[in-house]
């Protein structure tokens, strides 16, 4: 059995890896390019109050259950199924019900922190970095939690200054280093899109696919 590629798209919130992760399964075909969110693997925190949920720091590896993604990704490479979990950001938990994913030939991994873990880069043929500047980010974070998970405005701006923004500099900006490409302008890059659309296909001809 072929072993699946497993491509890392990381960068700090909202740098543009969803973009660039769908760009690369729009132009790869869909049928062979499976996308896994880090933030699906947030620890379950049921066992806390509603507020005590919102008091943690989601932006530090501790709050990722690192053991079952690395062993999910494991298990994707080698061509086996998970069963993926699902997280409610609006109640801060994993919801009871979880995806059944099976075998596909590319397996996308985007988040923030995605290059900070040394056995998870080790799994992964490509390391990618979104770069954008921290202001556009705060932007679309601002617009996506407001539209998306339902947060109030001076909710997300005090994350921000207490939690994403510190660990974004102690974390995230510092697994850059670890990237094979660096992406500026994340999936508005068509160059850059193309550059890597091109290298994964060189890998799957290189593997007969």
């Amino acid at each position: 059995m072929t072993k699946g590629i497993l491509i890392g798209i990381a960068g700090g919130s909202g740098s543009g890896k969803t973009l660039v992760a769908r760009k690369l399964v729009q132009d790869l075909g869909s049928d062979k390019v499976i996308i896994i969110e880090q933030d699906s693997y947030y620890k379950d925190l049921s066992h806390l109050t509603l507020e005590e949920r919102k008091q943690q720091n989601f932006d530090h590896p501790d709050a990722l259950d690192e053991k079952l993604l690395l062993q999910h990704m494991k298990m994707l490479i080698d061509g086996e199924s998970i069963d993926l979990p699902l997280y409610d950001f609006k109640i801060h938990t994993r919801r009871d019900e979880t995806r059944r994913i099976g075998e596909h030939i590319i397996i996308i991994l985007e988040g923030i922190l995605i290059l900070h873990n040394p056995r998870l880069r080790e799994m992964m043929d490509i390391k990618i970095f979104v770069d954008t500047d921290d202001d556009i980010r705060l932007i679309r974070r601002l617009q996506r939690d407001i539209k998306e998970r339902g947060r109030e405005f001076d909710d997300i701006i005090h994350q921000y200054e207490e939690s994403v923004r510190p660990m974004h500099l102690l974390y995230v900006e510092p697994s850059k280093r670890h990237a094979d490409i660096i992406i500026p302008e994340g999936g508005y890059n068509l160059v850059a899109i193309d550059i890597l659309k091109t290298k994964i296909e060189s890998i799957l001809r290189e593997r007969g696919e």
